[in-house]
């Protein structure tokens, strides 16, 4: 049972991290942190980074969801295939975008490279999607082969 909400609170936080994200890119603040993986000023950044680094601390809490939904799926004696290629997927999308979001800082914020980190991010947020949506079959299938 606890697969299925692990996926789902991913999946929750995948997307604040896109809304943020959105956000950032939108109000034109992806350079305001010109270090990676911190901001100047180190772990805490002063009031001008904050959007940012709010950014950031969020992909991180997003990667680190993301690989421990993937590892509970291939750990769950009940899942299938499919769950196990999504999240694994996922795992992989994860660490790819954490990648992409730095050089796009490195590039200083190359287009085509922006165009590519959104559509892994969208990839990325559909595997979850499906990944939990897999993870509540195994419930559903679990409860009625038990009964």
């Amino acid at each position: 049972m606890a697969i299925q909400y692990l996926a789902l609170s991913t999946l929750i936080v995948l997307y604040s991290l896109m809304f943020v994200g959105g956000y950032v890119s939108a109000a034109g603040l992806g350079l305001t942190c010109p270090e990676w993986p911190l901001c100047p000023n180190g772990i805490m950044p002063d009031e001008e980074y904050l959007i940012e680094w709010i950014h950031r601390l969020v992909a991180a809490t997003t990667g680190t969801l993301v690989l421990a939904t993937a590892v509970a799926s291939w750990l769950n004696k009940n899942a299938g295939k499919k769950i196990k290629f999504t999240s694994a997927f996922a795992g992989v999308l994860v660490v790819t975008q954490i990648t992409l979001g730095a050089v796009v800082i490195d590039t200083m914020l190359h287009a085509v490279l922006v165009a590519i980190h959104l559509g892994v991010g969208i990839l990325l947020f559909a595997m979850v999607l499906l990944t939990t949506l897999f993870a509540f079959r195994i419930s559903k299938t679990t409860i009625t082969t038990k009964t």
